[in-house]
């Protein structure tokens, strides 16, 4: 049996609840618990988990069902809008709870996105619409200046912001990467590195990881199906119908090669969280048994990426 705790790598290994129940495509697995979510990632040895819709909101009863399975809260996503200026006080104030929730539970890095602009996240935008909007001049001086001080909201606390670029926002083609690392503090907005997100997004992802490694404090490892993609891009699918027709898989079941990122992250010592994560539907690709293959997966290129180093 797949065994995460025992891959000899420098970083952590969890995986993200949104393999089992969806967040974005809410019929994906609505009917599975979070007591066999948490079942589940304890028997593969997983260690770490993201907050998931399923999972119990009272802290007492989350912290004990987490501690009775060896499991650790690592993070929770939390969408912002302050590419804004209008809603900058609103959500640094939700953003200061989320923080106070996070450093409850002890987590160390928040899951940060911009949704200003998106089809399917920015409140202010219209179910007829069909193009994610690109931010303009102010609306990249405005996102910044909220990073900023969200970020340091989070480093107050002992957290880091780590941004999360994203399929269907405003932040998830490669020059919007870089011009957000270039525009934010490094002192206090981080990079959450996911490898699905960089391919959708038109990124090549170890050049990506590469390119900005120093600003990484998080990382998700996501594999992309490639026909799918393809097909996407010709009928010009949004972001939830790329999730639909299954865009994304686990490491290993795509066209991603981990070994050279999983090779990067060891040669250059990171030892935070990486969390699996499909974000398929689990009745087509059971969530249980494809992070187990993922698991093997990444356990098989450890001799290689040994030898690498060597």
């Amino acid at each position: 049996m797949a065994d995460a705790s025992a891959l000899p790598y420098p970083f952590r290994l969890g995986a993200h609840p949104i393999n089992w129940v969806g967040e974005d495509v809410k019929e994906h697995g609505d009917d599975t618990t979070y007591e066999q979510i948490l079942d589940d990632m304890q028997s593969l040895g997983l260690a770490g988990t993201e907050m998931g819709r399923k999972y119990p909101t009272d802290i007492g009863l989350l912290k004990e069902v987490l501690a009775k399975r060896g499991i650790q809260l690592v993070s929770q996503w939390k969408s912002v809008l302050f590419s804004d200026p209008a809603y900058r006080e609103q959500e640094l104030e939700a953003y200061r709870r989320h923080v106070l929730f996070l450093k409850e539970m002890g987590s160390k890095v928040i899951s940060t996105c911009e949704v200003g602009g998106s089809l399917h996240f920015d409140p202010r935008r219209t179910p007829h619409e069909k193009e994610v909007l690109r931010l303009d001049e102010a609306g990249w001086r405005s996102l910044a200046e909220g990073l900023n001080a969200a970020g340091r909201i989070a480093r107050e606390h002992g957290l880091k912001l780590t941004y999360h670029h994203h399929g269907g926002t405003a932040v998830e083609r490669p020059e919007e990467i870089d011009r957000l690392m270039e525009l934010t503090d490094p002192e206090a907005v981080f990079l959450l590195f996911d490898s699905g997100h960089a391919l959708y997004g038109g990124a090549d992802p170890l050049a990506l990881l590469r390119k900005h490694f120093d600003r990484v404090a998080y990382v998700h490892l996501k594999d992309v199906r490639p026909e799918s993609l393809r097909k996407a891009r010709e009928t010009g699918a949004d972001f939830i119908s790329c999730i639909r027709d299954g865009v994304f898989t686990v490491p290993g079941d795509g066209c991603i090669d981990f070994a050279p990122i999983v090779g990067e992250l060891v040669r250059r010592g990171y030892d935070g969280w990486a969390m699996l994560e499909g974000e398929q539907d689990p009745a087509l690709h059971p969530a249980r048994e494809y992070a187990e293959r993922a698991i093997e997966y990444l356990a098989k290129l450890a001799p290689a990426i040994k030898e690498g180093e060597a």
